[in-house]
């Protein structure tokens, strides 16, 4: 599933074609993703202006003319499409495998400065749509239990600590968590524990002191590298302009299961925990 670089290169793809256009024409040919499409979702987009196009843990959310907000989640195989009336559809060259036509389930025709059309291709349905009413959207259920965003002014060395102290999970799954800190996943979790030297198994309220700050200050440069290098690609991700993420060529522990540690030169292991594969150096994590 896209973790939060994968959702902020989207969202940076589609922000200049979006932001400040208007949804001329919105076709859903469907009646659902993974949820029911919101009443009236053609009726509630068309004819209003994007203001912004933000991002939320992993959801992407379009504040409307209107007040309302288009939340919108790609699950585990969505992907956008621009296609700009004076351009050739983007990814034809890319890596990425093209998108099936009979999965493009939502199509924005948006006009503006850059008219385009943005198709949501999603050949699982595990993505999903939702619209939030005005002063809705921190209470709406997708965010009310949320925690902070970890490259937000929110996100502090303090505030993790204090969301760790006195939990009894693993590390590992406080990190998943998305009341303790938004838009972590498997990937990017596995990959700061590795290189703040914290063993995935160590109980979250004992990672205190000087192992929390590393820990904070490598869940931050781990996103940062992340949405720089475009995000990972490991099955269906790409851009919206169909590129490919390149972060999964840096990766110290996830899915090098046997490979050498670059550290210490021992196997990296893999173990299952909350019914995910959590990769370590069981050498240099402790």
């Amino acid at each position: 599933m896209p973790e939060l670089p994968e959702v902020e290169t989207v969202r940076r793809g589609l922000q200049p074609v979006m932001e400040g256009a208007v949804f001329e024409r919105v076709e859903a040919r469907r009646p659902d993703l993974r949820f029911p499409l919101p009443e009236g979702f053609a009726e509630r987009l068309e004819g209003r202006r994007v203001e912004s196009l933000d991002r939320r843990g992993k959801y992407l959310i379009a504040r409307l003319s209107s007040g309302e907000s288009l939340i919108m989640h790609l699950g585990m195989s969505g992907r956008f499409t621009i296609e700009e009336a004076d351009r050739s559809r983007p990814g034809v060259f890319a890596l990425a495998q093209e998108c099936d036509p009979k999965h493009d389930h939502v199509v924005f025709e948006m006009t503006g400065p850059r008219p385009a059309r943005i198709t949501y291709n999603d050949p699982r349905r595990f993505g999903f749509m939702d619209i939030a009413a005005p002063d809705g959207l921190e209470t709406c259920r997708h965010f009310k239990a949320m925690g902070p965003e970890p490259l937000g002014n929110s996100f502090s060395a303090a505030t993790l600590k204090e969301a760790l102290s006195g939990k009894g999970a693993p590390i590992k799954a406080a990190l998943l968590d998305q009341g303790v800190v938004a838009g972590l996943g498997n990937i990017y979790v596995c990959e700061a524990l590795y290189r703040a030297g914290v063993s995935p198994r160590r109980k979250a309220a004992s990672v205190a002191g000087k192992r929390s700050d590393r820990l904070y200050g490598e869940i931050i440069a781990v996103l940062r590298e992340a949405i720089e290098a475009g995000g990972s690609s490991l099955r269906d991700f790409a851009a919206a302009d169909g590129a490919l993420g390149y972060f999964q060529h840096r990766f110290d522990v996830y899915d090098r299961e046997g490979e050498n540690c670059r550290r210490c030169d021992k196997p990296i292991r893999r173990m299952v925990q909350g019914g995910r594969s959590t990769f370590f150096c069981p050498s240099c994590q402790r």
